[in-house]
């Protein structure tokens, strides 16, 4: 006898048996002849009873499709009415719940750190513009704006929008900053 190698479920090895002693073996031998008899007779009842079940459910599938027809349910209604009671089996389920509970509560947390955050920008928008430096800067715009405006309106078409911007701007560039503290009054005073 030779042994085959062992198959990872198999807990001992494997022996091929001989051909002969197979043949010895005769499995028909363990019935008599009235209980094979017996036992093929329950068998084709069995498969009879079988082929009649299946012709009912036949009958009352067709029966059944009948009356959802005269009902007026189609199978994309069955399809709408199924995927409606999932959604709610789902929508009430645990998990859906704690799910949508941990997304709400992340929402709202979310929505409180970009208040606050919104609120610290503009807060440091308002120190910034309150800043003597921006002030300062305000200041020069609003004097360059004036004299821009004085300088065309006073040429009354003799110079060009291009000619006044640059001469405004080499009047700006010839400030020194040590000069503008005390020209930036001045320059209040006269724009």
């Amino acid at each position: 006898m030779e042994t085959r190698q062992q198959g990872l479920l198999d807990p001992e090895p494997v022996t091929e048996v001989d051909e002969e002693m197979v043949s010895d073996v005769d499995l028909n031998n363990t019935l008599t002849d009235e209980e094979r008899e017996e036992i093929l007779s329950e068998l084709t009842k069995l498969e009879e009873d079988i082929s009649t079940l299946r012709q009912v459910l036949a009958s009352k599938e067709k029966h059944h499709s009948e009356l959802k027809a005269k009902l007026g349910i189609t199978p994309l209604i069955e399809f709408k009415q199924n995927f409606n009671r999932s959604w709610y089996d789902m929508q009430t389920s645990t998990a859906y719940k704690k799910t949508s509970e941990t997304l709400s509560t992340a929402g709202q947390k979310t929505s409180a750190v970009f208040t606050t955050l919104g609120t610290a920008i503009s807060r440091k928008f308002g120190d910034m513009r309150n800043s003597p430096s921006f002030k300062s800067f305000e200041e020069k715009v609003e004097c360059t704006v004036s004299n821009i405006k004085t300088k065309v309106g006073s040429q009354g078409g003799g110079g060009s929008f291009e000619e006044v911007l640059s001469s405004a701007a080499h009047a700006s560039a010839q400030e020194t900053p040590s000069n503008n503290m005390s020209e930036s009054s001045d320059h209040e005073r006269t724009c």
